[in-house]
């Protein structure tokens, strides 16, 4: 299994990952420490590992097409009953990205998968999921919903991940061809 991302850089992922320990340990809801801090740009895939490197090479002529941008988070926000997050301030480029991704993979990958069913892309960075309860949410989201979080970073790379059998890990970055 893979899927492709965005990974904030250092100090961003740093505060990320220390509010999804936070969620650990405050909340008892650990399943986001299964993957780095992210903004998900196509959801998981099956890919035969021994063309791992056929998705590299394609994955690589991709984003050489790319202009980096910049994207912003913006406190908090949930999909009761169960997730919080860190926002992403609505961006066009963004948008753009993972329109211009999820054909890509349509076309050079025969990826068909990265339908969000009745829900529309909407970027975030997860901080509790699944394994949050319905009444550690409640209480989390009290906490959360005006809490304050501010920051910005040039996406000037996407990361594809891939599952080890109980994590996702970074396997490899892909940056962009054009640098703003």
């Amino acid at each position: 299994m893979y899927f492709i991302a965005i990974i904030p850089p250092s100090p961003i992922y740093d505060e990320a990952l220390e509010l999804k320990y936070y969620f650990k340990s405050k909340y008892n809801s650990k399943a986001s420490l299964n993957s780095p801090p992210h903004v998900t740009l196509h959801m998981p895939f099956q890919w035969k590992e021994e063309k791992q490197n056929v998705l590299i090479e394609k994955l690589n002529r991709f984003t050489e097409k790319q202009n980096s941008f910049d994207l912003n988070f913006l406190n908090f926000n949930c999909f009761p009953p169960r997730v919080i997050y860190t926002d992403v301030v609505k961006n066009e480029k963004l948008e753009i990205l993972q329109n211009e991704l999820h054909r890509f993979c349509k076309r050079e990958l025969n990826i068909f998968n990265a339908n969000y069913k009745e829900h529309a892309y909407h970027p975030h960075l997860t901080l509790a999921f699944r394994d949050l309860k319905k009444q550690n949410f409640i209480i989390a989201w009290d906490e959360f919903k005006e809490r304050k979080f501010e920051a910005t970073f040039n996406v000037s790379v996407v990361t594809l991940l891939k599952h080890d059998g109980k994590k996702w890990n970074a396997l490899l970055e892909f940056p962009f061809g054009k640098q703003n």
